[in-house]
């Protein structure tokens, strides 16, 4: 017998994931339980699950935020569907707003085994007359029916020199207590954390959470999109709500008009829940961006790069000096060698006359190919550093390119910089880039290319667009499908996401590149809590950080350096050519433990015993977990105490095996291990002004 009762919830999930969406029609379309799997009590859903703001209905009560908009209020339940496709269980939600015509597709895609999903909103205008769009979520939920005064919100502001400088607080230190309930209505204001321009983590990541502080569980969320985006909590009558989005009206300049039949897609993001609190949020998280991740060799490979830019060449290359250069590269061990900035240039003043990418001829008299043959001949991969989506003031390409290849605004080209900014709408921009590529892998047989990216040409374009947003997002999607391309063409060839160091560290450029770059902090001191905070936000075997010893260096200083590259990609840079014996060897036997543990990290888990990193912190841990086996580095800085004490909670209670890997010849530091506890207090043997380590803990019980 069929019943023609209504339905009034849906369950959807696998092992690791369990959502419920109300569809009752008597409130709100609206998740009112998403957990990892263990299942927890529901709890009232009143945040819709979409969030349209549209010219002609604005929102239900006036404020800035994206909550408890007109439309999102009114939409109702049509139907779902479930599909799987290959490891990814798919759920689609399907909604209609009868007013307006608009009909709403919400995909979550998880991964089996993974607790986190993927969400992206498609917006379609079945209705008689065009709508204008100034904001669509990509996801929007009630936060488990907690209350605001227990959670606590985690955040990162970012800028050049100085990334992922994460904070965790309470959130009602940004969300203050209103009393609503005597006011019987929602909160107004909210915590927003706004990304402008195409730097999208140039000011703040993509990346947050909230962990409630009683034990319970932990979310973690991140906007994957390569420009402009908007991530914000705040507090309801029945607790806080969480919305994601790409770019808005109220903050981008964004509009698109959606005509009759025709639709909008939101940008992904995607959100991972544990009840295991933030390390388990995190483990569901890095899990879920190995899933994201385009296939590539690189991604078991994991080759050591040499890269002759940092506190090195710094974009001053030449036959003379980088011969010697790559044969101490191959000797080290390293298995790529990239050549970074300078190789395209005549003279000095290379910034603004960028865009045709031909080789230096008075840089390398007898061409660019004596060079690379070399990188070959020593068995490493040879690379080069490319800026594609510039072209400099005084380029050739300024002038054979059409105006309308480029971002522009009233009919100007913008400029920034000295340079200005393709638009890769435009089909001879993208020409443009591909025969570049398609000339340096093809006929100079580079197989590694480091993409930097050192602009923000702002809001976006207003050339056919119905908004400069709207013009930026087009042309930060028309990028990513030409990356998509490139990689079609030529599968192996790995390329390294860089744009001024880490001011475009999302996971819309990093599901497709093998590695990230971390940072152009040159300060080898200030350079470890950037290394530290990167796998809250990029996967351990694509963050690469700068290891740069120097012939000036002493064995301390230049162990310190090289621990800040192992645990992730070791990105290798430094005048390797000057070192004396001792220091050879030291460079050396660190290349030789990275490779030997590497295998490990597309497998780790990110873990830190210290708690996240502060900026200033005089003591500072990260740890990668594979299986049962603990990768441990430790760095001390000046000011730091004679000891300090980590916490590695999964070993409380087990004896475990603690092995120095790097440096061995230097003094061992004192390691006390307390099982009860599941602590380890390190304490080197001297005073040093810095110095760090690299341990190898497995459980022996």
């Amino acid at each position: 017998m069929i019943s023609s009762e209504p339905v009034t919830s849906l369950v959807w999930g696998h092992s690791a994931l369990r959502l419920v969406v109300d569809v009752s029609p008597d409130g709100p379309v609206a998740i009112s339980s998403l957990s990892d799997g263990v299942r927890q009590s529901q709890s009232p859903a009143t945040q819709p699950l979409v969030e349209l703001l549209v010219a002609g209905e604005g929102r239900a009560r006036a404020s800035h935020r994206f909550s408890e908009t007109a439309i999102g209020r009114r939409l109702a339940y049509v139907g779902s569907s479930q599909a799987r496709d290959g490891a990814w269980c798919e759920l689609r939600v399907d909604l209609r707003d009868e007013r307006t015509g608009l009909t709403i597709e919400t995909l979550f895609r998880s991964a089996e085994g993974v607790s986190a999903c993927q969400v992206r909103t498609r917006v379609t205008n079945q209705g008689a007359a065009p709508v204008l769009l100034l904001g669509v979520t990509s996801f929007a939920t009630g936060i488990g029916g907690y209350p605001v005064d227990e959670l606590d919100v985690i955040r990162a502001d970012s800028e050049w020199l100085g990334e992922s400088r994460w904070t965790r607080q309470r959130l009602r230190d940004d969300v203050p207590d209103l009393n609503l309930p005597l006011h019987g209505q929602d909160g107004r204001g909210r915590l927003a954390v706004v990304s402008r321009g195409t730097w999208s983590t140039g000011t703040h990541l993509p990346t947050g959470g909230i962990i409630h502080r009683g034990g319970g569980p932990a979310w973690l969320w991140q906007v994957e999109h390569n420009g402009a985006w908007r991530w914000e909590v705040g507090e309801r009558l029945d607790g806080s709500y969480l919305a994601l989005l790409g770019p808005t009206d109220i903050d981008h300049q964004w509009q698109h008009r959606v005509a009759p039949g025709e639709s909008f897609t939101t940008v992904p993001v995607s959100v991972a829940v544990s009840a295991d609190g933030l390390d388990g949020a995190v483990a569901a998280l890095t899990a879920h961006r190995r899933a994201l991740v385009r296939p590539h060799r690189d991604r078991s490979a994991l080759p050591v790069v040499f890269n002759d830019y940092m506190n090195t060449l710094m974009g001053d290359p030449t036959t003379a000096k980088l011969l010697p250069l790559i044969d101490a590269a191959a000797d080290a061990g390293a298995e790529v060698f990239c050549i970074d900035a300078g190789w395209y240039d005549n003279g000095t003043a290379w910034w603004d006359s960028v865009g045709e990418w031909q080789p230096s001829q008075t840089r390398f008299p007898r061409g660019i190919e004596e060079v690379l043959a070399r990188i070959r001949h020593r068995k490493m991969v040879p690379g080069l550093w490319l800026e594609p989506e510039v072209i400099g003031v005084r380029s050739p390409m300024a002038d054979k390119l059409p105006k309308q290849a480029f971002l522009q605004r009233g009919g100007v080209r913008l400029v920034e910089h000295g340079r200005y900014h393709l638009d890769l709408r435009h089909p001879r921009a993208v020409a443009h880039l591909d025969e570049v590529v398609d000339r340096l892998v093809e006929q100079l047989g580079v197989g590694y290319l480091k993409l930097d990216y050192n602009i923000d040409p702002g809001p976006g374009t207003d050339l056919d667009a119905d908004s400069v947003g709207a013009g930026l997002l087009g042309h930060n999607r028309a990028h990513l499908a030409w990356l998509d391309r490139l990689l079609d063409r030529h599968p192996d060839l790995i390329l390294e996401n860089c744009a001024s160091g880490a001011m475009r560290m999302d996971y819309a450029l990093l599901s497709r590149m093998q590695l990230q770059s971390t940072s152009d902090q040159q300060d080898y001191l200030r350079y470890p809590p950037v290394a530290v905070a990167a796998p809250m936000s990029v996967l351990p075997e694509q963050s690469a950080s700068w290891a740069y010893p120097q012939p000036d260096m002493s064995g301390e200083q230049l162990a310190y350096t090289m621990c800040t590259g192992f645990l992730g990609r070791l990105y290798l840079s430094g005048r390797l050519d000057g070192m004396d014996a001792d220091q050879t060897e030291s460079v050396r036997a660190a290349v030789q433990v990275h490779r030997e543990i590497r295998g490990d990290l597309a497998a780790a888990v990110p873990l830190w015993p210290l708690g996240l990193p502060g900026w200033d912190d005089p003591w500072l841990s990260l740890a990668l977990r594979a299986g049962d086996v603990v990768y441990l580095a430790v760095w001390r800085r000046a000011g730091g105490t004679p000891a300090t004490t980590l916490s590695l909670p999964h070993l409380r209670g087990r004896d475990v095996e603690i092995d120095l890997l790097y440096p061995r010849r230097l003094p061992a530091w004192r390691c006390d291990w307390a099982a009860g506890t599941g602590s380890l207090t390190v304490s080197p043997n001297r005073p040093e002004p810095a110095a760090a380590r690299l341990f190898r803990i497995v459980p022996t019980t």
